[in-house]
């Protein structure tokens, strides 16, 4: 037989042999994937922000569907799409969506150019991260914000600026998705998910010191101090603990009566959201 002709026979031989090889394997080593995870992933937004704590919307789809077959969704949401979408992922899973709690960032700190002066000045490349590493800052406080904007650049839906009046960043709360990426972003933590509460009205320590009182207060004018009054005018309710001379408003058990806001000396505590208050005329 020629040469070539009985090359070419064996090669196809081999070749014939090895796609058969591969179909037995693919049938019998076959994944099936469920239908519904390409049905919940198509009504997600596919921002892939990672806020729902998985690392894409096919994961969180997929998640989604496996807490399905366990009987709740309970502890799963797409903080981009929120509760419209997860009624769609519920209705494709035959279930239904318990409600979600609305989340917004809110920035720990209220140390404004005024408030906490310059000591020192970085000349390095222009990011918090960078400058967490290779010092402590501008400023006198090494837990505040350190004005680079990492968390700026980091969010995907502008809901961040930084104030060139204060210096510090500003979230958009009509913008804001509560995706966490500016949390992950801030090097030194000041960054949090809180629940925008009734109304969007919500009480905040914009402080983030665990400096004692006199050393705090000498870096930043609005810090807290951990003088504790805010603790005392909130002992029916014990929304607020002190730990490490920070003060800390648990949103949870917080009845929004404002009266840390007016106890504290600092003016550390922030009140969102709620109607301003009627200046009382004098008689």
């Amino acid at each position: 037989m020629n040469p070539i002709l009985l090359a070419i026979v064996i090669l196809g031989a081999i070749a014939l042999a090895s796609a058969l090889v591969l179909y037995v394997a693919s049938r019998r080593f076959a994944v099936k994937v469920d239908e519904r995870i390409d049905r919940v992933a198509e009504v997600l937004p596919q921002a892939n922000c990672g806020g729902c704590g998985f690392p894409g919307c096919s994961a969180f789809a997929e998640a989604c569907v496996k807490a399905a077959d366990g009987g709740s969704l309970e502890g799963r949401l797409c903080p981009v799409g929120g509760q419209p979408v997860m009624d769609k992922v519920a209705g494709i899973l035959g279930m239904q969506a318990g409600a979600a709690v609305a989340r917004v960032a809110v920035v720990r700190c209220n140390g404004t150019c005024e408030a906490r002066p310059r000591v020192a000045e970085f000349d390095g490349v222009q990011s918090c991260r960078v400058q967490q590493m290779t010092g402590r800052g501008e400023t006198g406080c090494v837990y505040g914000c350190l004005g680079c904007g990492d968390c700026v650049a980091a969010c995907r839906f502008g809901a961040i600026r930084m104030n060139p009046a204060t210096g510090l960043p500003e979230v958009d709360e009509d913008k804001c998705t509560a995706c966490g990426a500016c949390v992950k972003a801030c090097p030194r933590g000041i960054i949090e998910l809180r629940p925008k509460g009734p109304k969007g009205r919500r009480m905040v320590v914009l402080c983030n010191s665990k400096d004692k009182g006199a050393v705090a207060r000498k870096a930043c004018a609005n810090a807290c101090i951990g003088c504790g009054k805010c603790v005392k005018v909130c002992d029916k309710f014990v929304a607020i603990t002190l730990e490490n001379s920070l003060a800390y408003i648990d949103p949870e058990k917080c009845k929004l009566c404002r009266k840390c806001e007016e106890a504290c000396p600092t003016g550390a505590i922030h009140s969102f959201n709620f109607p301003v208050k009627p200046i009382k005329k004098e008689e």
